[in-house]
């Protein structure tokens, strides 16, 4: 996962890309808007990830990320003719799209594996997410240097290389293990995690401060290594305690009965693993449309169609349509808006990093502490993304209606409100659709959220900077024609786009808290029984089968 954010290092690259190929800002805007596509379109890998194993996801998604951008590279370093622009929309599009087939085959097989902690697992995992792009910073600074078009080769072999390593390791486990010792290895993991995004953030703002020989870029990125690999340190450890207790329990008896069993016909003897479930309660295998609008209680397995046209998705689509499209306009104009309030450079790209921290902080904290209410006092997830959605209001209106300092303020509020969104969204569909095709359910919860992010970033920030800015011109007695730089300075250039953000960002909060008082009761249970039932019976098929090698072997 740390390894996944290419399309996170856009705008280090972009510039390179723009002044290589001589594009104009619409064309280099056009070509983020594919990135951010296909960074986000992850149904394709959803879909194969249910009829495939992980292995193969894992293979496709590497050879995705090497060819999309690899092709990238090759254009802006010369070695193939100057593409169409479609050509690179579509190179970049396939790059940015590989990163849905690692994500989903990491998130879906670790939550199926640790059904019980999806909550703080999901944040963990989105965490490191976020950091990707600024772990994968740092290690090009101590391999290439500050070359952007070394930073697209970089980005186009080392995923695919760390894809092909884990190919093998990611894969789904039999073994159960009591959920506290899975919750302890977790929050270790995050502890971890938390010193990693610190020291990257202490690092960011250093180096932006003061020059970095290629010798203090190398410490650096050999620090981030030795802090990625710490949680393997924590697995190995745990591993070896339970492979002692394993060992104490298989120790012999000292009175040993053998007994001769009476021979049975091995056809007939009932099933001991979790197959015998299925055997107990045969389902008719009907077609995929005859229940459409008839789908089994919340927390059961959904099919994919029950679950895209329930009213509880709807609600969550609409959420992630107003409340992660918003976020993400705000993301991409915040070098516009510090420049607008009057704003230093320094000090814009200062506040920039603040926000991809804080986004790492609200995937992490909100998974945890969410998780933390649901257990002891079945606070349900849904009425914690709707809080969430009205701090993120507090956020647009402090950009709508700027004081000294404010931008400071609502980039943490904005960047973790995104980040927690995010995370709640992922594990809200967990819960409520089940987990049989959460491989397609997974992609399904932010399909919307390219949609809102073109609505609200262009259609509406951009098209109400423009005419702030074309005011001013006019103002100053001068036009577009006269080659002036559309560019609008005053508190009122992002007023009315922010104060219609944070309208829709409500809309949002109001669609999440119409799915908390529909999904209130479902919350008050024990959804997670289901999942601890099955555990306990494999748990003691696999047993059965050990007390029985062992007697076989006496």
């Amino acid at each position: 996962m740390a390894s996944s954010g290419g399309a996170y290092v856009f705008g280090f690259y972009s510039k390179g890309i723009k002044r290589t190929l001589a594009y104009d800002q619409t064309t280099l805007n056009l070509l983020g808007f594919f990135k951010d596509l296909g960074s986000t379109i992850g149904i394709f890998s959803g879909l194969i990830a249910e009829v495939t194993p992980n292995w193969f996801v894992l293979l496709l998604g590497a050879s995705l990320n090497f060819v999309g951008y690899f092709m990238v590279w090759s254009s802006i370093s010369g070695r193939i003719s100057k593409p169409h622009i479609w050509q690179m929309c579509l190179y970049i599009c396939i790059g940015a799209n590989s990163q849905n087939f690692t994500l989903t085959s990491v998130t879906v097989t670790s939550v199926k594996n640790f059904p019980d902690n999806r909550g703080t697992l999901i944040g963990l995992l989105k965490g490191f997410t976020g950091l990707s792009g600024a772990v994968m910073m740092q290690l090009y600074l101590a391999i290439y240097g500050n070359d952007s078009n070394s930073l697209i080769l970089f980005i186009a072999w080392l995923p695919a290389v760390i894809a092909i390593f884990f190919v093998f390791a990611i894969r789904l486990l039999k073994t159960v293990r009591p959920s506290n010792v899975e919750k302890r290895v977790i929050y270790k993991y995050l502890w971890i995690s938390v010193v990693l995004a610190l020291f990257i953030m202490v690092i960011t703002i250093t180096q932006k401060q003061k020059t970095f020989s290629h010798t203090g870029y190398v410490v650096t990125a050999t620090v981030v290594c030795i802090l990625l690999l710490t949680p393997l340190c924590a697995s190995i450890k745990e591993e070896l305690v339970l492979w002692n207790l394993m060992k104490k329990n298989l120790t012999l008896p000292e009175m040993i009965t053998v007994e001769t069993p009476p021979l049975v016909d091995p056809i007939s003897q009932p099933l001991t693993t979790a197959e015998s479930l299925e055997e107990e309660n045969p389902k008719q295998k009907v077609s995929c449309f005859a229940n459409v609008f008839n789908p089994p209680a919340r927390g059961e397995d959904y099919t994919v169609l029950q679950a895209i046209l329930s009213i509880d998705m709807l609600l969550l689509v609409v959420g992630g349509f107003c409340g992660l499209g918003t976020s993400l306009t705000a993301i991409d104009n915040l070098g516009q808006i510090g420049e607008s309030l009057g704003y230093p450079t320094l000090t814009i790209s200062t506040f920039v990093s603040l926000m991809s921290i804080w986004n790492y902080f609200g995937r992490v904290l909100v998974g945890l502490v969410s998780e933390i209410l649901l257990a002891k006092w079945r606070f349900p997830r849904t009425l914690v993304m709707a809080i969430v959605l009205l701090v993120s209001c507090a956020g647009h209106i402090l950009i709508a209606f700027p004081v000294p300092g404010s931008i400071y303020i609502s980039s943490v509020i904005i960047g973790f409100c995104y980040g927690a969104h995010v995370t709640l969204i992922f594990t809200i569909i967990s819960e409520l659709f089940g987990l049989k095709y959460y491989s397609t359910l997974y992609n399904c919860g932010i399909l919307a959220m390219p949609l809102g992010s073109y609505v609200f970033n262009v259609r509406v920030a951009g098209f109400l900077y423009d005419r702030e800015a074309l005011k001013q011109l006019k103002a100053l007695g001068l036009s577009r024609d006269s080659g002036e730089e559309l560019t609008c300075i005053g508190k009122h250039c992002y007023r009315l786009c922010f104060i219609i953000l944070a309208a829709a960002t409500f809309i949002a909060a109001l669609s999440s808290f119409v799915l908390f008082l529909r999904t209130r009761k479902f919350y008050q249970g024990d959804i997670y029984k289901n999942f601890r039932q099955e555990a306990t019976m494999m748990s003691n098929a696999e047993a059965k089968t050990t007390e029985l090698n062992s007697s076989t072997k006496l």
